[in-house]
C-alpha cells in the first residue's frame, strides 16, 4: 500500500502536480493513474504506460519529466503522464484503453499518447472514445511516431553534437542498446547511417553481442519475426544485464526506469549515455558517471523527439515537418546544454533542469 502523503511530500513542489487522479472502472476492472504536472505552457502531453508494476510515484516522476521535456524543447505544452495497471502481453488492450479513455474524458488539459505497453492502435481506441490524443494511426490522420522512429531519430540528432563534445568521431564509434524496441531499434538504425557500429543489443530475453558489429536491419527483422534479439545468427548470447558491462562509446538505455543505479554504475564502461527511456539513470548514478568523465545526456533532452513529433501532429503538421522540427529543436537544445556544461562546469541534469524550469516559471508568471 502506497503512502500518498509521503509521495506528495517527496515529489510535489512549486511546479506541481496540479492534478492527480486515480481511475477505477468497475465494469471492466480497469485501474489507472493520471498525473497532470503543469499546464502553464499549455495543455499537458504525456504517454499512457501499460504495466503491471506501475504506481503513483512512477507516474508522478514521469509526468514531471514530461513538463521538463516539453519546456526544454520549447513546446507550447505542459507535462502529464498516465499509467494503466495490466500485463501488456496478455491484456485485452482495447477494453482497457476504451475504459480508460471514458474515465479521462473530462480531463481536457491532458492529451494522451503512446508509451511502454501501448501503441498507435491503442491511441486509435482512445481517439474513438474522446477524440483527443496524439500518436494516432495514419488512417486517422495521425503521425505514428513509433512507426517512423521519431524518438530514435531525435537521439541520433543529439548524438551528432554529443559525440564531438566528448571527442568521439561517429565513424569510429561503437554503441550498445539496452531495450531493442520502438525507441532502441530506430536509434540504432539512424546512428548506423552515421557510421556508428552496433556491437550489443538487449531485450527481456537477453543480450546479443558481436564486437565486429551487428547488422542492424537483420537484427530488426529477426526481433520482429522471432520476438527476441537472441535469434540473431551469430554473435555471443549473454544475459540481459550483462549489456551494462560492455565497453562501448555510446550506451542507449531505452527500456524501463532506474536501470543504472548506484548498485551497478561502477561496472559501467560507456563514454556517452543517451537516455532513450524516461528516468533510466538515477541522479546519483548520473553524478558519479559525470565525475568519471562519462557524458550523460538527460532523458528529457535526449528522447524528446517523440513528444516534438506529437506536438507537430497535434497542430496538423506532416511527417516531413515533424522530422524537420525534431532536428531543429533538439540540435538547438543540445547545443545550449553542452555550452552550459562546458562554460559553467555544471552536471548535465543540473544544467538541463535549470534551462527547463526557468522556461516553466516564466510561463507560470504569465498565467493566472
Amino acid at each position: 500500500m502506497q503512502n500518498y502523503d509521503i509521495i506528495f511530500e517527496k515529489f510535489a513542489d512549486e511546479l506541481g502536480p496540479v492534478k492527480t487522479v486515480h481511475i477505477y472502472d468497475p465494469r471492466t476492472g480497469t485501474k489507472g493513474i493520471v498525473v497532470i504536472d503543469n499546464v502553464a505552457r499549455g495543455p499537458a502531453i504525456g504517454g499512457v504506460r501499460l504495466a503491471l508494476d506501475i504506481d503513483t510515484e512512477e507516474v508522478m516522476r514521469l509526468a514531471r519529466t514530461m513538463t521538463l521535456k516539453n519546456a526544454a524543447a520549447g513546446l507550447p505544452h505542459g507535462g502529464g503522464k498516465a499509467g494503466i495497471i495490466g500485463d501488456p502481453h496478455t491484456a485485452d488492450k482495447e477494453t482497457l484503453l476504451r475504459a480508460f479513455a471514458r474515465k479521462i474524458r473530462e480531463l481536457t488539459d491532458y492529451i494522451p499518447g503512446p508509451d511502454m505497453g501501448t501503441d498507435e492502435e491503442c491511441m486509435g481506441y482512445i481517439h474513438d472514445e474522446i477524440g483527443r490524443c496524439i500518436g494516432k494511426p495514419r488512417a486517422l490522420g495521425g503521425i505514428p511516431l513509433d512507426e517512423i522512429g521519431a524518438t530514435g531519430y531525435g537521439l541520433s540528432r543529439v548524438a551528432g553534437l554529443a559525440l564531438p563534445f566528448a571527442g568521439i568521431s561517429p565513424e569510429c564509434a561503437t554503441m550498445a542498446v539496452q531495450g531493442f524496441g520502438n525507441v532502441g531499434r530506430h536509434a540504432a538504425a539512424f546512428l548506423a547511417r552515421q557510421g556508428v557500429r552496433l556491437i550489443a543489443a538487449s531485450d527481456t530475453s537477453g543480450t546479443i553481442r558481436r564486437d565486429e558489429g551487428l547488422e542492424v536491419d537483420t537484427l530488426i527483422r529477426v526481433k520482429k519475426e522471432e520476438g527476441t534479439v537472441l535469434a540473431y545468427p551469430g554473435g555471443s548470447k549473454l544475459t540481459r544485464d550483462e549489456i551494462f558491462k560492455i565497453s562501448c562509446d555510446i550506451f542507449i538505455p531505452a527500456a524501463q526506469p532506474d536501470v543504472i543505479t548506484l548498485e551497478n554504475v561502477e561496472t559501467f564502461q560507456a563514454k556517452v549515455i543517451l537516455e532513450g527511456a524516461n528516468i533510466p539513470v538515477t541522479e546519483e548514478a548520473e553524478r558519479l558517471l559525470h565525475d568519471r568523465g562519462v557524458l550523460c545526456i538527460p532523458d528529457f533532452i535526449a528522447n524528446a523527439g517523440g513528444v516534438i513529433c506529437a506536438a507537430v501532429e497535434h497542430r496538423g503538421g506532416s511527417e516531413t515537418q515533424a522530422f524537420d522540427v525534431i532536428r531543429e529543436k533538439l540540435e538547438q537544445t543540445t547545443g545550449e546544454l553542452l555550452s552550459a556544461i562546458g562554460r559553467e562546469k555544471l552536471y548535465p541534469r543540473e544544467a538541463a533542469m535549470r534551462m527547463a524550469i526557468d522556461r516553466v516559471k516564466v510561463a507560470m508568471v504569465l498565467r493566472r
